[in-house]
């Protein structure tokens, strides 16, 4: 029977990273729900741990980065929706239950593509205007998960527009007609902006962020491994607008939920930043 739900997990060298997230996913997994692995190198036990677990996944002998490792991930996943998730996350109880549901209201009211995240819980702020700033923890070593569990109806917070970062889903086939994320983008840098744009592009605009669908982030263990892509100016020269004009004026990120975002040309907010961002490329 086809799943409901595929979660993708890109992985490089991080076992007790991934066991502690497969661990705090497993323990409230929604029913008719698959996990699927892509493992960068692997060479830590991840390999041999996924294969002694009977984990589906896919491998690369080298770090290819989050595009193509999510793009070979999709390659073994068999639900009608994904679900985006970083190995260095824990999953908060209801997460996958709460975002599914979500997707099968926008499917029941004959809304064709749609993106839904989770909310960050994260221990710094990052200047994401979505995400809760809570400290419990830097690592998997002092993190307090019991605290954290005790807080979480405290931490919710009402549901939000700008959806493009994970923990994220998507119906599959809407992933499958924008071709998921650009490997030109690799190792990953802006693919994720780069996607929401995709999906702006074939007229999606349900962009749902989920207040009380948490994870607890414990940030960015593998991009600091990493010699990262131009992302900024990549974006910017694909699309004539900064990532950040985008995300602000055309997601509106982290402003209330009110349903479909409106036509971002209206905005003239949006057309002076547009200005702006071509010629800062120009100067480049």
């Amino acid at each position: 029977m086809r799943p409901d739900l595929s979660i993708l997990i890109p992985t490089w060298n991080n076992l007790d990273c991934l066991q502690h997230c497969l661990k705090s996913l497993r323990a409230n997994l929604f029913p008719n729900t698959e996990i699927v692995l892509h493992i960068n190198d692997g060479s830590d036990g991840t390999l041999a741990w996924a294969r002694e677990q009977h984990i589906p996944h896919t491998h690369t002998e080298k770090n290819v980065g989050i595009c193509y490792a999510m793009n070979l991930a999709r390659s073994k996943a068999r639900g009608r929706y994904l679900m985006y998730l970083n190995d260095d996350m824990f999953v908060c109880p209801g997460l996958d239950r709460l975002l599914l549901a979500r997707a099968k209201a926008f499917h029941d009211a004959g809304i064709e593509h749609f993106m839904v995240s989770g909310t960050l819980i994260e221990a710094l702020d990052s200047g994401n205007d979505a995400a809760i700033v809570a400290d419990y923890g830097s690592d998997w070593t002092d993190f307090r998960e019991q605290d954290l569990l005790r807080d979480l109806a405290r931490l919710a917070k009402p549901d939000w527009r700008g959806a493009t970062w994970p923990p994220l889903l998507l119906p599959a086939d809407t992933w499958d007609i924008v071709g998921g994320f650009s490997i030109e983008f690799s190792p990953g840098m802006y693919s994720d902006p780069d996607l929401s744009m995709k999906l702006w592009h074939i007229g999606c605009r349900h962009f749902l962020g989920v207040g009380d669908a948490l994870v607890y982030h414990f940030a960015s263990r593998s991009t600091k491994r990493i010699k990262h892509n131009h992302g900024r100016l990549q974006f910017l020269r694909k699309w004539g607008i900064a990532s950040s004009t985008f995300t602000r004026h055309v997601l509106q990120r982290g402003q209330p939920w009110q349903g479909a975002l409106p036509e971002a040309e209206t905005n003239s907010a949006y057309r002076r930043r547009a200005v702006l961002d071509a010629l800062k490329l120009r100067l480049r």
